[in-house]
C-alpha cells in the first residue's frame, strides 16, 4: 500500500479529531473485499444450528419481499412506476437480510468465494455443507412464511391475480425448451451480479440509510429486468405452489430454480467475488485466520 493510500484509509477511519477533513462515509473497494472475506469466514465458523436458523430467516424475508413487491405494484399500469414500486417492495426483503445477518444463498455466493479465493482450502467439506444448508433453509423458510400468510387470510383476490402474472413472467422460459433452460442460467448470472453489487454497496455504507439505499438500487434493476434470482423466486414460487396449479413444484425446481442457482453461483462468485479479489489482491490485508468477530 502506498503512503497516499494509507493516508486515505486512516482518513476514512478517523474519529473526527482532524476538523480540517471529515471522515469518509463509505469504505474503499478493497476494504469491502476484505469485509467480504471476513463475513464469509465468520458465517462458516458459526455452529450449524445457528447457520440453519439464519438461513430459515433469510428465506422467510424473501417471501415477505415477494408479497410486498406485488402489493406495492398492484393495479399500477405505468410500466416505469410499476417496476419501481415492485423493486422497492422486494428491496425490503433484502434489507432485512443484509442488516440482520441472515444467511441467504445468493449472498454467500459472494461472501464465501471471497474467503476461498484468498485463504481457505476449497476441499473443506463444511464449506459445501454450509452452502447446501443455506439453500435448503432458504426454501423451507420461504415456504413456511407462505403457509402462514395463507392461513392468515390477509390478502385479497387482486393480489392473487397479480401473483399469477408474476409467476408467468418467471416461468416464460419453459416454453423455449433446452434453450429456455440456458436462458434462465444466463439470467441468473445477471441477477446475482446485481445482488453481489447490492452486497458491495451495502458493505460500503457506514450507516443504516446508506445500507438501505445501496441495497435498493440493484434490486430495482434486477426486478425490472426479470432477471432470475433463485432466492427471490423461492418467495414467489412458495406462494404460487399454495394457490395455483398452473405450474408444478418440479417445474419450478428443475426449469427455474436449478438453472437460476447455477447462474447465481457464476454471477456472484466470478463476476463479483473473483473479479474484485483479483483486482485488489495487492491491497487485501485482513488476516482471515484470526479469531472470528462477526460483523454484518
Amino acid at each position: 500500500m502506498t503512503d497516499n493510500e494509507e493516508k486515505e484509509v486512516n482518513d476514512g477511519n478517523s474519529t473526527g479529531n482532524d476538523s480540517s477533513q471529515p471522515a469518509r462515509q463509505f469504505y474503499l473497494p478493497y476494504q469491502i473485499v476484505d469485509e467480504f472475506g471476513e463475513k464469509g469466514r465468520d458465517h462458516l465458523n458459526q455452529a450449524f444450528g445457528g447457520q440453519f436458523l439464519l438461513a430459515l430467516s433469510a428465506g422467510s424475508f424473501m417471501t415477505f419481499g415477494a408479497v410486498f413487491s406485488i402489493l406495492l405494484a398492484e393495479g399500477v399500469d405505468i410500466k416505469g412506476v410499476y417496476y419501481l414500486l415492485s423493486g422497492l417492495g422486494f428491496a425490503t426483503g433484502y434489507a432485512l437480510v443484509f442488516i440482520s445477518g441472515a444467511v441467504l444463498f445468493t449472498e454467500i455466493n459472494v461472501l464465501l468465494p471471497s474467503y476461498l479465493f484468498n485463504k481457505a482450502n476449497l476441499m473443506k467439506v463444511n464449506i459445501y455443507k454450509f452452502w447446501a444448508s443455506a439453500y435448503i433453509g432458504n426454501i423451507i423458510g420461504a415456504l413456511a412464511v407462505a403457509v402462514l400468510i395463507q392461513m392468515s387470510g390477509s390478502l385479497n383476490s387482486e393480489f392473487y391475480t397479480e401473483l399469477s402474472s408474476y409467476l408467468d413472467k418467471k416461468m416464460k422460459f419453459m416454453d423455449h425448451g433446452l434453450k429456455g433452460w440456458f436462458e434462465v442460467l444466463v439470467s441468473g448470472i445477471l441477477a446475482n451480479w446485481l445482488i453481489g453489487m447490492a452486497a458491495f454497496l451495502t458493505t460500503a455504507a457506514r450507516d443504516i440509510t446508506g445500507k438501505i439505499l445501496g441495497t435498493t438500487l440493484p434490486v430495482i434493476l434486477f426486478v425490472a429486468g426479470n432477471f432470475q434470482h433463485s432466492a427471490a423466486n423461492m418467495g414467489y414460487f412458495s406462494m404460487g405452489i399454495l394457490v395455483s396449479d398452473k405450474y408444478t413444484w418440479y417445474e419450478y425446481l428443475f426449469l427455474n430454480l436449478i438453472p437460476a442457482s447455477i447462474g447465481n453461483l457464476i454471477g456472484g462468485g466470478i463476476l463479483v467475488s473473483l473479479l474484485f479479489s483479483y483486482a485488489y489482491k495487492d491491497h487485501i490485508s485482513t488476516s482471515l485466520g484470526k479469531k472470528s468477530s462477526y460483523k454484518k
